[in-house]
């Protein structure tokens, strides 16, 4: 095989059912493109006879590699492995739940070759129940007012990338719902197309509410890494400093009642209050100035992941 222009990342639990449909559409589909390819399943632990099929396809097409995971280990590291495997200068992302429709991929190339680092599909229509979309987008609605990313659908697996963005990237936990974030706050140019979604045809989705949670928390995550990565001292200084003025003031109230009517008057646990808030402050302008001597300390790093073209 030719070395592969295109590289396509299909992460895949208890998909037996699936795999072999997705093959066809997906090789019909990357066979009309005439460019070298190659299509990279990833078994995320699957319980159920999803390797095996995967085995069979692989046997057949020279095109097509499979990889095992010892168990299940969650898409963040699907994703990683399958990054760090591809051999292609474009690598697409996409479900194997057969969700995501294969004659997309032209589109996601067309907008590549225009100049763009990062491709993302957009759900438009979604064909999930309403306990999945909703969540959904509520959270894409506070990742774009607390980002300033507007994309509309950030959690959308269905992505074609340039080879140096997944060469930049560094996701775990569930954190790659968040890519297009990362993406954009290292100045790459990203942007979206619509993608037609499919109902789901085998199985049951495997959402649950307590994503939702994870997802806000996830979000929180990556605020403080994409704003305050390099600078925590601006974090945990301005907190710092906002409690420890806090403190101050209450302080400087309980001294003006002090001395002006010999007591406190009943203050103390005002009093108390204004001491916490003065300690709790100094420890977190403390742990900033830490922070940013543990980053100084380590800065001594390559500066080609921030070059676009060198003349």
């Amino acid at each position: 095989m030719n070395n592969p222009e295109i590289s396509v990342i299909i992460p895949a639990k208890d998909e037996e059912r699936s795999i072999q449909k997705l093959y066809n559409e997906l090789s019909f589909v990357l066979k009309k493109l005439k460019k070298p390819y190659e299509i990279i399943f990833i078994d995320d632990g699957s319980t159920d006879n999803t390797f095996k099929n995967i085995k069979t396809i692989a046997n057949k097409d020279k095109n097509t590699k499979g990889i095992k995971l010892r168990g299940n280990f969650g898409k963040a590291v699907a994703l990683s492995v399958g990054f760090e495997k591809a051999l292609g200068n474009i690598v697409i992302t996409m479900d194997a739940d057969l969700q995501d429709d294969p004659k997309e991929i032209p589109n996601f190339l067309d907008k590549i070759n225009e100049g763009y680092d990062l491709v993302s599909g957009w759900k438009k229509v979604r064909h999930d129940p309403p306990t999945k979309v909703v969540p959904s987008r509520v959270i894409n609605f506070l990742t774009r007012a607390l980002t300033g990313v507007t994309i509309h659908d950030i959690n959308c697996g269905y992505k074609a990338y340039k080879r140096k963005v997944v060469q930049n990237l560094n996701i775990y936990g569930e954190l790659y719902r968040f890519i297009p974030i990362f993406v954009a706050k290292q100045n790459f140019k990203i942007t979206e197309i619509p993608v037609e979604h499919r109902a789901r045809k085998y199985g049951k989705s495997k959402y649950s509410w307590d994503r939702f949670i994870k997802g806000a928390l996830d979000l929180m995550t990556v605020v403080f890494l994409t704003s305050f990565k390099n600078r925590p001292g601006h974090f945990f200084g301005s907190i710092g400093l906002g409690l420890f003025n806090g403190g101050f003031i209450i302080g400087l109230y309980i001294t003006y009642l002090r001395l002006t009517t010999g007591s406190i008057q009943n203050r103390h646990p005002l009093l108390y209050l204004g001491i916490l808030l003065m300690i709790v402050g100094v420890q977190l302008v403390s742990t900033g100035l830490v922070s940013e001597l543990i980053i100084h300390s380590r800065s001594k790093n390559s500066t080609e992941k921030y070059i676009e073209s060198l003349l």
